[in-house]
């Protein structure tokens, strides 16, 4: 039976353009649509979709408020069509907090160059977030302004690199990763590196996002920067992360090559940076997303000494993807659900 979906968008051509490419995908199936927030509460509810596309600049009622409204409702898993602009990526990020499933950037035209990837993009998204269980958003006080952000010793930051913790993170990531990182009453005496497939802004506006809202020093990484321990390194959208060595310490190193699993930034290009740091304690993470990036070399980095690897558990995902490729890949040394993994990592932390 296909997933019925609910279009939302005030632009009647853009509607039509989206019913063509989503009713040609035979998972799919388009119930109804609305032009602005307030046609999209009533037909949550008379209508009933699986799922829904909402865009988020509207007339009448914003995509925001409107989503605001339906998660008290009528809950429904929602996906949301961004612009590629700061204002976009900062509405995106709180809609995401909201309780949406995920986003997909709304094409400019539709005669873009990467129209059909865009729209392959979006059904896949539809289909998938259609399966998910909706839970609570996590709902998080930002951190007053110049309050101390961990227990950890400036002193220590700035100490020999010993351990190093990588994270990858797809749909459902930024809810996760916030979940996380918040968790991190003491801090972690060492770098933090993350990969959220994201598109460039977004994980500008993610980055500053969860800076408010942990006790580590969260920033977009830097090319050539030196890793510090005690703060959080957010791979920039549309750029590779790799760590490399450089002198006694270690730096971090962007680039735009060639996508890898499909994706740029890479999980995998970044695990596979750190399994030649043999003299780590390396401790590869994969958390909710779909897809298998990240997958083929946290199985390589299993066969190293000194590496701990782990997936989120099945009942914690949003979507459970990433990590299961790597539980039947045999790639997950241990599988822990989000609410257990601070502490399941800080004990690593402690042993290695």
């Amino acid at each position: 039976m296909a997933v019925r979906v609910l279009v939302v968008d005030d632009s009647t051509f853009m509607r039509s353009f989206l019913i063509k490419y989503i009713d040609a995908d035979p998972r799919l199936e388009v119930v109804g649509t609305a032009a602005n927030g307030l046609e999209a509460i009533e037909r949550v509810q008379t209508l009933r979709p699986d799922v829904v596309s909402l865009d988020i600049e509207m007339p009448k009622m914003n995509g925001l408020e409107a989503l605001r409204t339906i998660m008290r409702v009528r809950p429904v898993p929602v996906i949301m069509l961004s612009s590629l602009t700061s204002n976009g990526a900062t509405e995106t990020m709180e809609s995401l907090q909201i309780g949406a499933i995920d986003f997909v950037h709304k094409p400019t035209s539709t005669f873009a160059l990467n129209i059909h990837r865009i729209m392959s993009e979006l059904n896949d998204k539809l289909y998938a977030a259609a399966a998910v269980k909706l839970k609570p958003p996590v709902r998080l006080r930002e951190r007053p302004a110049g309050s101390v952000r961990s227990g950890v010793a400036e002193a220590d930051w700035g100490s020999e690199v010993r351990q190093i913790v990588a994270i990858g993170t797809s749909t459902g990531g930024p809810q996760a990763l916030t979940s996380l990182l918040s968790g991190l009453e003491e801090g972690w005496p060492c770098p933090v590196l993350i990969v959220q497939h994201m598109p460039a802004l977004f994980t500008t506006s993610l980055a500053a996002r969860l800076h408010k809202l942990s006790p580590m020093p969260v920033a977009e990484a830097v090319d050539g920067e030196p890793l510090r321990n005690g703060r959080v390194y957010l791979a920039p959208g549309d750029h590779h992360m790799t760590v490399q060595r450089e002198g006694d310490g270690y730096r971090i190193g962007l680039s735009q090559g060639a996508e890898r699993s499909g994706h740029r930034p890479s999980v995998d290009e970044l695990f596979a940076s750190l399994t030649p740091l043999e003299e780590l304690s390396r401790h590869l993470v994969l958390l909710t997303g779909m897809g298998k990036d990240g997958v083929e070399e946290m199985v390589r980095a299993r066969r190293s000494a000194k590496v701990t690897t782990v997936a989120e558990a099945r009942e914690s995902c949003v979507i459970y993807g990433m990590p299961r490729a790597a539980v039947e890949a045999g790639g997950a040394e241990h599988v822990v659900p989000l609410d257990g993994m601070v502490a399941f990592l800080t004990g690593c932390l402690n042993r290695s």
